[in-house]
């Protein structure tokens, strides 16, 4: 097995997960992409960042990108003599968008693009299991992996909830009246700090009322936007996670008691609102609630998911 000559391209859309009712389950690919470049050197390793992160991320081997390479050429068997990775990011980091999820997918894709034959070797179900088991779950790196809509989980071989089961994706349709305005604010908060806030059991009426309206989200996503904001209630996560993100929820009950279908994007504090597309009515009413020393996207849905774009001559 060889590698490929020169450098291969990866470009990863922006993810925001949980969609309201649908925690760890419910993933959409936005929009917004990564740009990265890699190629097999001599020996040793560069790294270098442009954008969000630049300056606060590692230039080595704890670089994420860097790090879900290594997992996929182990995978592949296969082990470089040196690397340069290229990160031109735009992915807000610790706000809720995926942009971990993106340097995941766009690592194991980058080491498969650079050994030749990689793709028959790993196939993107394969692709999927390795970046969902770098991640820790699948609901970001499957939209960031297949693009749209996507509904994602993971087996459990024993029934237990262990770490046996694989992972599964499913894409789901999105209608082309929707789209997204999302709310992005100064400060992050961390997965782990956001997580760390929910409890270990909830109500079992809560519990059943999100399973009705997960499902409901999806129906609506695919052909009834008018039922979205009955579709993105919650009661299993957001407000238990107020106390690290209170303009965040304030901003989602505000939104919503106005009618319109907000949730907190992913783990936060990142607020995404359902809109009917670019220059709307809508839309321009809802960046204009735009809160100070915050920052407005009007974002597409992306239907492509990772991709290899062509290098310039």
């Amino acid at each position: 097995m060889t590698f490929v000559e020169g450098p291969v391209r990866a470009s990863v859309p922006a993810t925001s997960a949980n969609l309201g009712p649908g925690f760890d389950t419910l993933g959409l690919a936005l929009d917004l992409r990564d740009e990265l470049e890699a190629e097999i050197l001599p020996d040793g390793l560069v790294v270098e960042v442009t954008g969000e992160g630049a300056g606060a991320v590692p230039l080595d081997e704890r670089h994420l990108v860097v790090r879900s390479m290594r997992a996929a050429f182990d995978r592949l068997g296969q082990s470089p003599s040196g690397l340069r990775l290229s990160c031109r990011n735009v992915i807000p980091h610790a706000r809720g968008l995926g942009s971990s999820s993106a340097a995941i997918v766009g690592g194991v894709w980058l080491a498969r693009e650079l050994v030749a034959g990689g793709r028959l070797l790993l196939d993107d179900a394969g692709l999927l299991d390795l970046a969902a088991t770098i991640e820790g779950h699948p609901d970001n790196v499957a939209p960031a992996l297949l693009g749209g809509f996507v509904i994602a989980g993971r087996d459990d071989a024993d029934g237990t909830g262990g770490p046996d089961g694989g992972f599964w994706a499913v894409p789901g349709s999105v209608d082309p009246r929707v789209s997204v305005v999302v709310f992005v604010p100064p400060t992050p908060v961390s997965t782990e700090a956001a997580r760390g806030l929910l409890p270990a059991e909830v109500p079992h009426a809560d519990a059943a009322a999100n399973a009705g309206r997960a499902a409901l989200l999806v129906a609506a996503l695919s052909g009834r936007p008018e039922e979205l904001l009955r579709g993105t209630e919650d009661r299993l996560h957001q407000a238990y996670r107020e106390p690290a993100m209170p303009e965040s929820l304030a901003l989602v009950s505000a939104l919503r008691a106005d009618g319109v279908p907000a949730v907190v994007s992913g783990a936060g504090p990142t607020v995404l609102a359902f809109s009917d597309g670019a220059g709307t009515t809508t839309t321009t009413a809802l960046l204009d609630r735009c809160p100070a020393g915050w920052r407005a996207l009007d974002l597409a849905v992306s239907g492509d998911g990772a991709r290899s774009p062509g290098l310039e001559a």
